[in-house]
């Protein structure tokens, strides 16, 4: 993982780690469940957009880097099985 994505991938775990210790608050205090939920989408959009940071992360460093090397094979069945785990 290249420096600048390291960096913003390591902020947004802070994020969703302090949202989540929010969330656990808000449970623990019986707050109104919908605005329970309304913070947890807010955690799954922000899991979401690391992922997809980290994705292009991957495709423009490792995935070229490998495809360049002649190793494409492995880092192709790669992305293929993250595509069959999201999708599941």
């Amino acid at each position: 993982m290249d420096d600048v994505t390291k960096e913003d991938v390591l902020k947004r775990l802070a994020y969703v780690e302090g949202h989540l210790a929010g969330i656990r608050r808000m449970v623990e205090q019986d707050t109104y469940c919908v605005d329970v939920m309304k913070q947890t989408f807010a955690v799954r959009r922000a899991i979401e957009k690391l992922e997809s940071k980290m994705l292009d992360g991957h495709l423009h460093h490792c995935v070229m880097d490998a495809i360049s090397a002649g190793d494409a094979e492995p880092v192709l069945n790669e992305l293929v099985e993250l595509y069959g785990l999201a999708n599941r």
